[in-house]
């Protein structure tokens, strides 16, 4: 599981003294067992048995995806930030925490083949202008989950149904 890979790879950073990596994998870590927390109390509402809570609990390793998905986007805004502040180094260091989450996270699929799925999910859906933006993200970001970051589909669907 990835849960299981982000903690044997947070270890072997300890062990090693790379700083970094072990900043940044705490932080996801961090990240889900919050996640966990949360989920642990919606499922208390309806699970009593502790060792079936506990179980029901963990993160699945698509749950856990989402969580690094989400620390990549918060780099990738402070790098924006940065950059706009005049911030290089920062911005670098941003850059780097940014590319080490990047490995856990399946391959990002190449700008035309999201643009082609946008385009045959549009036709789906049936929608015909802006106002049936949210029914395409929401259907293309449901299939390629992970593969794909929200504002790259928000941009292309925009682009497509504005022109259409």
């Amino acid at each position: 599981m990835l849960k299981e890979k982000l903690q044997k790879d947070l270890n072997e950073s300890l062990k090693s003294g790379d700083q970094v990596k072990r900043l940044v994998l705490g932080m996801v870590m961090t990240a889900v067992k919050n996640r966990e927390l949360v989920k642990r109390q919606q499922l208390s509402k309806t699970i009593s048995d502790a060792g079936e809570l506990e179980k029901q609990s963990q993160l699945m390793d698509e749950e856990v995806t989402e969580a690094i998905a989400g620390e990549v986007k918060k780099r990738r805004e402070a790098i924006e930030q940065f950059k706009t502040g005049g911030r290089d180094e920062l911005a670098q260091k941003e850059k780097s925490e940014m590319d080490i989450l990047l490995t856990y996270l399946p391959e990002q699929m190449p700008e035309e083949e999201i643009r082609a799925e946008v385009q045959k999910t549009i036709a789906e859906v049936g929608a015909a202008g802006i106002k049936d933006m949210g029914k395409v993200i929401g259907a293309v970001m449901a299939k390629l989950k992970g593969r794909v970051e929200g504002g790259i589909v928000s941009k292309i669907a925009k682009e497509l149904l504005g022109s259409g």
